[in-house]
């Protein structure tokens, strides 16, 4: 007996659907890098990435929902990162492990750049988008969330005695996004003020 004929209707595998949502992914952040993401369209990542808009909807809800999907893939590649560090550096002194841990939360490699400001220009749209704010929120509570359990785990001494590692995973973030912010055009002021920031985190942590 033959197979039943494959219908249209028939969900697609799970591995081919895994790769359509790569390549939009990957589409996605090139334009975003590159124009902006309020410059860039749902139209133009789909024919970027070679698919309908029938394929993007059946992967992402919205522009906002894709983009939110890389800044989730970047923050955890930021933490696997950190617990590695973590790892390499358990043998060290106090002084030089806090030394390594701060500068590896400060560090910004030359194409983080845009990421950060892809960052910004997002978070400003949410502060006037209603309903944006509520999911950048939500998003900033599983990253918080995700490096409360790497400073728990690994990474206690950047925990304040009389805090919880949720309370220094929340400060963290943000000191380290308004540090980004302020020095994200790169330039001598900039490395002035992340030498000053390592210096003075590093000697009250060690």
């Amino acid at each position: 007996m033959n197979p039943p004929p494959v219908r249209p209707t028939d969900p697609r595998p799970p591995r081919r659907r895994t790769h359509t949502r790569a390549r939009l992914l990957t589409a996605a952040s090139e334009l975003f890098l590159t124009v902006g993401f309020a410059r860039t369209s749902i139209e133009d990542v789909c024919a970027a990435a070679g698919y309908t808009r029938g394929a993007f909807y059946s992967n992402f809800g919205s522009k906002e929902d894709l983009l939110l999907a890389l800044f989730d893939a970047q923050a955890a590649g930021r933490m696997a990162e950190l617990e590695r560090l973590a790892a390499a550096c358990e043998a060290l002194a106090p002084q030089e492990r806090a030394r390594r841990l701060v500068d590896a939360l400060l560090r910004v490699e030359p194409d983080e750049a845009g990421w950060i400001l892809l960052f910004l220009e997002f978070r400003l749209l949410a502060a006037r988008t209603a309903g944006l704010a509520d999911r950048v929120a939500a998003h900033d509570r599983t990253v918080s969330g995700a490096l409360a359990a790497v400073l728990a785990r690994a990474l206690p001494e950047l925990v304040p005695p009389g805090a919880s590692a949720a309370q220094a995973a929340a400060v963290i973030l943000a000191a380290r996004e308004g540090l980004l912010a302020r020095t994200a055009a790169g330039g001598e002021t900039a490395e002035e003020l992340l030498a000053a920031t390592a210096a003075v985190l590093g000697g009250m942590l060690g």
